[in-house]
């Protein structure tokens, strides 16, 4: 049956972000006497709530866990904001364009300052129905609830859904929401076995096989 929406994560999928993400969190935490090695590994499909308490201890207030993210985030949109357009992922904007008679969804464990960053900045806010982030689930990924939320707002049924990943986890929710899953290869991660997958947009035979699923 071929897909009634298609659904976007953003980091790694509509932007090449994992590396600035992973530099703005080794400078943060040099102001506090941190270190972190394999930072992209260690933060790689992860909401700021685990990862700041991973990086800080579990112990830490609601309020506490907030403040650090959003001071990295604001960090790394300071780091981002002069590389923006270029780091979209090729062939991003071309593809969503080709497709945008289709409902069209963002689903990201992202923070919502970060989602409204790269979709307005980056120009593409105008082609999605529907943008969940990760401060409007109680359960991030690998929990399917994100995806279940944004089909759910598109009007269609999770398993009548190709949901583009970059990351295991965010893999693990697309599959456990029942849809069918490609995977964007632009971080140098091991990924489980998914539908399809790109290097990025701009691969051949993505068009073809989206036309046969």
């Amino acid at each position: 049956m071929k897909a009634k929406a298609l659904v976007l994560d953003m980091d790694g999928v509509l932007i090449d972000s994992n590396p600035l993400h992973a530099q703005a969190w080794l400078q943060y935490l040099s102001q506090y006497e941190k270190a972190a090695d394999s930072m992209l590994e260690r933060m790689h499909g992860k909401r700021n709530d685990q990862i700041v308490r991973e990086l800080f201890g579990q112990d830490l207030s609601e309020d506490e866990v907030f403040a650090h993210g959003a001071a990295k985030e604001a960090l790394y949109r300071t780091l981002m904001r002069p590389h923006l357009m270029a780091s979209l992922i090729p062939g991003v904007a071309a593809f969503l364009e080709r497709h945008r008679s289709l409902p069209l969804g963002v689903a990201s464990n992202a923070e919502p300052d970060n989602v409204a960053f790269v979709l307005d900045e980056g120009g593409l806010r105008h082609y999605f129905s529907a943008v969940i982030d990760g401060h409007q689930v109680d359960r991030p990924k690998p929990d399917p609830q994100i995806y279940i939320r944004v089909a759910a707002q598109l009007g269609v049924a999770p398993h009548d859904c190709v949901i583009f990943e970059d990351s295991a986890t965010g893999i693990h929710a697309a599959q456990a929401a029942g849809a069918r899953v490609v995977a964007v290869r632009s971080t140098e991660v091991a990924l489980p076995p998914t539908d399809f997958s790109i290097r990025d947009f701009t691969d051949p035979e993505l068009e073809t096989w989206l036309a046969q699923s």
